[in-house]
């Protein structure tokens, strides 16, 4: 696909605009939210404990989305959470893609026993609950930031790999493939040089619609306290915070809540695009 073609089709794809729009605005917001934000994320303030959303009737400095139980500011914990779930969410899809890609490349190429090793595997694992067994293993090891990249990188390659390994099952008797090996080429070169560029674009494809699935992990464990651990703020964390004081403070759950949503949907909504971007059938 020519450029030309590229950006045309990314011009007219609702789903890339609107989710590239959401993503690049939370990326911003969370990124830059050290250099704006007036309070403390972790520290109390129990004369301000509950204050409901002020919105900006006292500009930037007051409580926009009000305070929390222990007084810390709802806006701060929100964009303070958004940016470690953002970099565990981000550093999980970059090792497990690397993991799916290396077994999806062996698994396809080589197939036979290598193939069959690989494969079952992967269904063992994906005949495990991911949340579960990631919960199990967290319990087990205790909470950390390192621990919880290193489960949920365990339980998120399953798909990448098997979404390369379809792909390169369907070219490793190409005419090139079969070139290159009578050139000479090592396995390790048809591999990265012929093989690998054919299945870029399904990784990227994967990769984006699965940054949605491990921010909603990470989240759902921060709320059963199996996840980032305290006092760092955490979508998650906030969330199970507020579960008692949400007839009475609804602000301390919903906020959060809305920026989850939203953050799901817009990577979403991202991955959707670049699938229609590169679909060969897509002709506008």
């Amino acid at each position: 696909m020519d450029r030309k073609s590229l950006l045309r089709k990314m011009s007219k794809n609702k789903y890339f605009i609107l989710g590239g729009a959401g993503v690049l605005t939370i990326l911003l917001l969370c990124a830059l939210s050290p250099w704006f934000v007036r309070y403390d994320a972790t520290a109390a303030n129990l004369a301000a404990r509950l204050t409901p959303p002020e919105w900006l009737s006292n500009g930037l400095g007051g409580h926009i989305f009000g305070t929390d139980p222990l007084g810390r500011d709802v806006l701060t914990r929100v964009l303070m959470g958004g940016r470690v779930s953002l970099f565990i969410s981000f550093s999980v899809v970059i090792l497990s893609s690397l993991s799916g890609i290396i077994l999806g490349l062996l698994a396809g190429y080589y197939g036979g026993t290598v193939d069959t090793l690989i494969m079952r595997f992967c269904d063992i694992m994906m005949a495990t609950p991911s949340l579960l067994l990631a919960v199990c293993v967290v319990a087990v090891m205790g909470s950390s930031y390192t621990n919880l990249i290193l489960v949920l990188t365990l339980t998120n390659w399953l798909t990448m790999s098997r979404v390369v390994r379809g792909v390169v099952l369907t070219i490793r008797t190409s005419d090139y493939v079969n070139a290159a090996k009578l050139l000479g080429a090592s396995d390790v070169r048809i591999m990265s040089k012929e093989v690998f560029p054919n299945v870029l674009t399904q990784v990227i494809i994967n990769a984006t619609q699965n940054l949605g699935t491990v921010i909603l992990i990470e989240a759902s464990m921060s709320y059963l306290g199996m996840g980032v651990p305290l006092p760092t703020p955490a979508w998650g964390t906030m969330l199970s915070d507020g579960r008692e004081y949400i007839g009475t403070a609804p602000w301390i759950v919903v906020v959060p809540g809305i920026a989850l949503m939203l953050t799901v949907l817009s990577f979403n909504f991202l991955g959707d695009g670049i699938r229609d971007i590169f679909d060969p059938k897509n002709k506008d």
